[in-house]
């Protein structure tokens, strides 16, 4: 067996200190070693194996934490950790007391294909790191290398060709895909960040701002289109995760994707990267071709549409998690009163537990989120210092 842990962690805004990532907003030296301080607590809490990160501008930044989480790990291993010479120190408590350093580990790190450097107008990546060994070389999805096209049916009494369509160019955050092996299986792990809902208002031609951004003349239907803009975008990244989650399991191989979707388990971007749940039964359905009422699928054909769903499905770690242990509340951000989880890492069916061909099994599921309770907190005064969301992380057991 090969214990394994997994990782989701959005930083919220890593750079390093005086540099503009957003208009007006920096960090000085006291705050960056405020946030990195907290950072690397997280990161010596969680003392993953597999960590993906979101919201990384600056991957030395990302370097700094993980190396003080590291200097923080060997000070807590030399006070809780026997010595050689102890009898006892080959005991299993000790071997889960130990922090493992990231020394050695590989760290794949996507910049923002749209990040100029620019101050004020930065755009943040995501990384991935892992101390069990990269089986290929990293790939990075942004720029589609043909545009999406996602054309619309067209309603009763138009024309085909007048029903308009939506087409995406690049992604506004980039997928990082690592092949990873984990004991005697290789595993493809994506890690994400989908648009967020925060509006995406239109600037017309040389203006200063779009007119919804001026809140002293508010539009209230100016400001809704700016959601339907964001949401139309998230959600047809989340389908070119999808795609690539396909390519993957249609080589047969197990799939993990994990990061901040901006979404709940039930909105619509995270079941297209999910995948549809079947039917109970298809044998009562009308065929696709009914030429009459009794045009029904066979038992045969229905077993075989409930496989063909269910070979490319992905499983919600969160979910997995509420079914083994009856808690039925896990959240990763608060905001305006509403706690939800949007951050998620789900599984193909490699790690389900009816799945009779599977290679491992959930054993356990973690979330930090004490901080997110009122945004203040001792180790850090407010949430620009730490994170406003929380971090999660699946235990996992595969079979050797």
């Amino acid at each position: 067996m090969t214990d394994v842990t997994i990782a989701s962690f959005n930083t919220k805004n890593l750079i390093g200190p005086d540099q503009e990532y957003y208009e007006f907003q920096t960090y000085s030296p006291e705050e960056y070693a405020w946030k990195q301080s907290w950072l690397a607590d997280q990161v010596l809490s969680l003392d993953a194996d597999i960590i993906g990160f979101q919201e990384i501008f600056d991957e030395a930044a990302l370097r700094d934490v993980i190396a003080e989480a590291d200097a923080r790990g060997a000070a807590l291993n030399d006070v809780s950790l026997p010595g050689r010479d102890k009898p006892y120190r080959k005991k299993a408590i000790f071997r889960h007391l130990a922090y493992t350093p990231y020394g050695a580990a590989n760290l794949a790190f996507a910049p923002n294909a749209a990040d100029t450097g620019q101050p004020g107008k930065r755009r943040p990546g995501v990384a991935i790191l892992s101390r069990l060994p990269f089986e290929d070389a990293p790939e990075v999805i942004q720029d589609l290398a043909e545009p999406l096209d996602i054309p619309f049916q067209p309603l009763r009494g138009l024309p085909d060709d007048d029903a308009g369509y939506f087409r995406l160019r690049r992604l506004s955050r980039p997928i990082l895909k690592v092949r990873i092996r984990m004991g005697s299986h290789i595993v493809t792990v994506f890690n994400c960040h989908l648009k967020s809902k925060l509006g995406e208002f239109h600037r017309p031609g040389s203006a200063a701002f779009a007119p919804e951004e001026d809140l002293t003349r508010y539009d209230p239907a100016g400001r809704a289109m700016g959601s339907l803009r964001a949401a139309m975008r998230r959600t047809a990244e989340a389908w070119v995760l999808r795609r690539a989650i396909l390519d993957e399991l249609a080589k047969g191989r197990p799939v993990m994707a994990m990061g901040d979707f901006n979404d709940g388990e039930h909105a619509v971007s995270s079941e297209i990267i999910a995948g549809e749940v079947p039917f109970r039964n298809y044998a009562w359905m009308l065929r696709h071709d009914a030429q009459h009422r009794d045009d029904r699928y066979s038992k045969e054909e229905a077993k075989q549409i409930t496989e063909n769903v269910e070979r490319v499905r992905l499983h919600s770690a969160e979910k997995l998690f509420v079914r083994k242990s009856l808690r039925d509340m896990v959240f990763t951000t608060a905001f305006g009163g509403v706690y939800e989880s949007i951050d998620q890492i789900y599984l193909s069916r490699h790690f389900h537990p009816d799945y009779g061909k599977r290679i491992g099994e959930m054993t356990y599921f973690s979330v930090l989120n004490d901080h997110l309770t009122d945004g203040s907190h001792a180790e850090a005064p407010y949430n620009k210092l730490a994170s406003d969301h929380g971090q999660i992380m699946a235990h996992l057991r595969l079979n050797d």
